[in-house]
Formats: C-alpha cells, structure tokens, sequence
C-alpha cells in the first residue's frame, strides 16, 4: 500500500503541475493522470478491481437515490461524482439556449440603458448582476457575455473596460460562492456532502451579501478616477445607443429560455423539499431546452464544453486514488494534529489554505481532493461540525481564487475577453485590487463565522 500512496502522489503532482504549466490542454492532463491512476495504483499497485469499480462509480447513476432522495441521505460513494459532472453539463445545454435567443445581452444592455448609459452606475449595476447571475449560472458563462457587453460599451462610452471587467470577475466569483450551483467548487461540495440550494444561501449566502456590499464600495472608490478619466471627452458627435431588443432575435425563443430558466431556478431552490436531485434537474432543464429549441438542437449540443466535462472525470479518478490509498486520510490527520483539537483553528486553517492554494492553482481540483479531507476531520475531531468546514472551505475556494488571473476560470475567461479587444491584463495590473479585495471578504468571513458558529 505505500507504494500505491507514493505513486497516487507523484500522479497529483504531476497532474497539478502540467494544469499549472498550461502547455497541455488541461482535460487532457486529467484523463492521462487519471488513466496512469487506474493503471499503476490500482492496477499494479493494489491489483483491486473493486478500487477501480469505486472510483469510476458508474453504478451510482443506475440507483434511484441518484435521482431522487428521500429524507437527508447523503452520497457516501467515492471517486467520480456523476451528479456533478450531469448537472453541469445540464446548465451547459440552458445556457447555449439562452445566449442563442440573445438573453445575456439583451439583459446588459436592457440595465445600460435603465442607468442611462453613465459609467459608474453602470459598474454598479453590472457587478450586482454579475454576482446575482452567478448564483445561478456558472460564472465562466456570465463572464463571457458580460465582459463583452462591458466592451461594446467602453468604446461607445470611451472609458477603458479593464477595471469594470476585473470588479465584475470578483463579483461573479462572490455570488457564485453564495449558492450551491454558483461555481463548480460549490457543485463538488453539495453533491458530495449533500447539502441544498438553501443550505448553502443561508450560510454562504449571508458572506457574500456582506461582501458583496463592501466590494461595491471598494471597487466604486478604487476605479472612480479611471473610469471617469475620459467623462465628457467625446467629439459631441451624437451617440447612437444599442437597443437592447435588437439582441433579441426571436421573441419565442427568448420567452421560452426566460421561462425554463426561471423553471431550473425554482427546482434548484425547492430540491430539498422535492427530493430531486441536481443530477435529474440537469437532465430535465437540458432535456426541455432541447425539445422546446428543435431547429436548434444541433447548434447548441455543439456549444456544449465537453471539454470541461472530461477535466472533471479525469480529475474525480485522480482523487479517488488518492482517497482509496489513504492519503487523504494522512493529510486530515496532520490538520488535526496542527490544530490539536481547536475546532475554530481548524475552519480558519481549511479556509485561508484553501485560499492560498486556489490563488495559484484552479480551484476546482482543490476542491474536490478536500472534500474528503473535511469529511475525515469531522468524524474524528471532537465537537467538529461538518457543515462549517464545508462552508469554509466552500469561501476559501470560491474567493481565493478571484485573488490571481488564474485561480478560477471565470477569471481567465474574462482576461482574455479583454486581451482580444485589445485590452491585456497583466498579473500587476490584475492583482493591485483583487487580492486587497480577497483578503477583505476573507476577514469578513472569518468575523461571521466566529460570531454565528462559536
């Protein structure tokens, strides 16, 4: 066994090296690392079937608990989280119906023109939706359409789109860490734990509302003198303004990608009550998409990021071998031994190490290798709660990663919106506000924490 727990960390290593070094598309890295998992751990290592049948998991799909629980049971199973990898790719086929019928930009440009088109409440506005919709949509989606919007918009309005893009990055990573279907971390740590929609808005929710009013105000002083620099300096030429109905390219398309959005926000909301699952509510939302967008069925399966949804099933392998040689288990019991029974220690250690950790690397790896870390530290750490260190991590992940341009992939997304219209970040550039504003949402978090659990 300490052969395969030496060779499962050379694999994770190896693995989050290569994603670092961006030089191998990053899917790729996952399912060769996870391949070479089931390969030599469990393969030659271990020469266990039953690991590698537990780890890929295939049969927790075929269960009825998959799609619909009853009471507050919770997924026990290891290795690839099914529910997760279905649910994503749900949302994924909504979001291509919903930006095909002109949503997104229609919603941007329709709260432009309700701020009459003036930069500063329009960086207001713009940062609110971008966390509102993130608690919804996955924030790389909301990005991608908004800081395009930001766009157009700098170069009718001449101001320079960067600061506006780089609050609303923050933003969108802030309201996503609000719900359990705002950013994939969040996924990873709902399905697997078995928390709700509700659970996480109660608890997370309450962090980022907080936060989410100190950054307006944070971001409104620290970008004021460059977003109004250029104020009344256009040539008094008169400006023709978008109108948001020209986003809309058909009405029926449009109302009926309102409706099954709004259909997939109630689900969410009510699915500890229901009992459905997200893995049924994202085959529902995609099945209803594609059955009420017929002509356009192929154009959006096409969309679709299957490249996202293979990064994940090799990632899962990945820490399955790390979970099923007990190395998990060894990192868990060096926590508790650093933290000697300081249950508080404990939940700031996980947060700001997931902090730290998701500023350099991609926080959804890290994610998913600490679920089971946390789920060992509380059944054997006296008085340690499950749910606290859940959301400590859940925070640690979602806004440590906003702190660099690359911890989370919202904000590569949005860099390179700006880079392609001519804009470029640099790490200087990038990193002057966000990780100031990180570390201000990380202390606020850490007060509430300790007045609402402690």
């Amino acid at each position: 066994m300490v052969t395969a727990k030496i060779f499962a960390i050379i694999i994770f290593i190896l693995m989050f090296a290569l994603i670092i070094m961006d030089k191998i598309p990053r899917q790729w890295v996952t399912l060769g690392c996870g391949l070479a998992t089931i390969v030599i751990v469990f393969g030659i290592c271990m020469r266990s079937p039953s690991a590698i049948m537990d780890t890929l998991n295939v049969k927790s799909i075929f269960t009825a608990e998959f799609w619909h629980v009853s009471g507050n049971s919770t997924e026990e199973s290891s290795g690839i989280n099914w529910a997760t990898i279905i649910f994503i790719a749900g949302m994924m086929v909504m979001v291509e119906g919903m930006a095909k019928a002109g949503f997104f930009r229609w919603l941007c440009l329709t709260i432009a023109k309700a701020v009459k088109y003036k930069v500063m409440p329009i960086l207001v506005t713009f940062m609110i939706m971008s966390a509102v919709l993130s608690m919804f949509i996955d924030s790389i989606t909301v990005i991608l359409f908004l800081a395009a919007v930001t766009v157009e918009l700098s170069q009718l309005l001449k101001f320079d789109p960067v600061p506006m893009i780089l609050s609303e990055i923050f933003c969108a990573n802030l309201g996503g860490s609000a719900t359990m279907c705002g950013d994939p971390p969040n996924i990873i740590i709902g399905t697997a734990l078995g928390y709700s929609f509700g659970d996480f808005l109660s608890n997370t929710g309450l962090i980022a509302g907080v936060g989410l009013v100190v950054m307006v105000v944070f971001f409104s002083l620290a970008f004021k003198k460059e977003l109004t620099a250029n104020a009344g300096s256009g040539t008094g030429e008169a400006v023709t303004y978008p109108d948001p109905k020209e986003a809309i390219e058909n009405k029926r398309d449009f109302i009926i990608s309102t409706i099954i959005f709004l259909t997939a926000v109630v689900l969410l909301i009510t699915h500890a009550q229901s009992g459905l699952t997200v893995a049924f509510i994202g085959v529902f939302i995609a099945l209803l998409t594609l059955i009420t967008s017929p002509k356009h069925v192929r154009h959006i399966l096409k969309r679709v990021d299957y490249k996202t949804l293979l990064f994940f099933i090799g990632l899962f392998i990945v820490v399955g071998g790390l979970e099923q040689t007990g190395v998990l288990e060894v990192i868990a019991s060096f926590i508790e031994k650093l933290c000697k029974g300081n249950f508080l220690a404990m939940v700031f250690i996980i947060m700001w190490i997931s902090a730290m950790a998701s500023a350099v690397v991609d926080n959804i790896p890290f994610a998913a290798t600490m679920v089971p870390v946390i789920k060992s530290l509380a059944m054997t750490t006296p008085g340690a709660d499950l749910g606290v260190l859940a959301y400590a991590l859940s925070i640690g992940t979602d806004i440590g990663g906003s702190a660099t341009p690359i911890g989370a992939s919202a904000n590569v997304v949005g860099t390179s919106v700006a880079a392609k219209a001519g804009h470029p970040v640099g790490w200087g550039k990038y990193c002057k506000t966000a990780i100031p504003a990180t570390i201000i949402v990380l202390v606020i978090a850490m007060l509430i924490i300790k007045v609402r659990y402690f």
